[in-house]
């Protein structure tokens, strides 16, 4: 089964990113992915900062992302480039963490001038984690997201048209990765 696991780098439990994020994981649940979460701001601070490699929460969070064929990286942008918890938990993954994994960028921000921030803070890292295959993402700013009193979150229609090109995209390249590491069983 395919396995999608979300980084969400927000520090801020409401924050408009889940609105893009809600979007996606519907989508994947829908055609039967299973998916996790990883909530950077939930991991212990002391841990996450320290490199506490013993802690049981980090090393249930470095799991999820090892067993994952696919990685989602949401963050809201900050001073041009993700949050800084992002990269921290990030910085815990081993070398080639992300060897082999399909990724896909999830950003929002307040300006349409952060754009670049997924191609010139966030791809360089993921290279260096040994991802081969980033998507292209998506770049939302926070006017596209509309936060209702209910607490869900209302997107504007050409982001749910992005969120959902993205999502099958990633969804397809899983499906690829499976059948790429099915024939290598066979062959062996």
């Amino acid at each position: 089964m395919s396995h999608i696991v979300i980084i969400s780098g927000s520090p801020t439990p409401g924050s408009r990113l889940n609105g893009l994020i809600d979007r996606v994981e519907s989508k994947w649940i829908e055609n039967g992915v299973k998916v996790s979460h990883i909530r950077v701001a939930e991991l212990p601070a002391e841990a996450l900062l320290h490199a506490n490699f013993k802690d049981e929460k980090i090393l249930a969070a470095l799991a999820l992302v090892e067993s994952a064929t696919g990685v989602v990286i949401a963050s809201p942008v900050y001073k041009a480039s993700f949050t800084g918890i992002l990269k921290a938990f990030l910085d815990l993954l081993p070398q080639t963490g992300l060897k082999g994994k399909a990724t896909l960028p999830l950003f929002i921000g307040g300006t349409i001038a952060h754009l670049l921030s997924l191609d010139y803070a966030l791809k360089p890292v993921l290279s260096v984690l040994g991802s081969r295959n980033i998507l292209g993402g998506v770049y939302a700013i926070d006017q596209w997201v509309q936060r209702l009193d209910n607490g869900v979150f209302e997107l504007s229609e050409e982001l749910q048209e992005r969120l959902d090109r993205a999502a099958e995209e990633l969804n397809e390249e899983i499906t690829w990765i499976g059948i790429r590491a099915k024939e290598k069983i066979v062959v062996s």
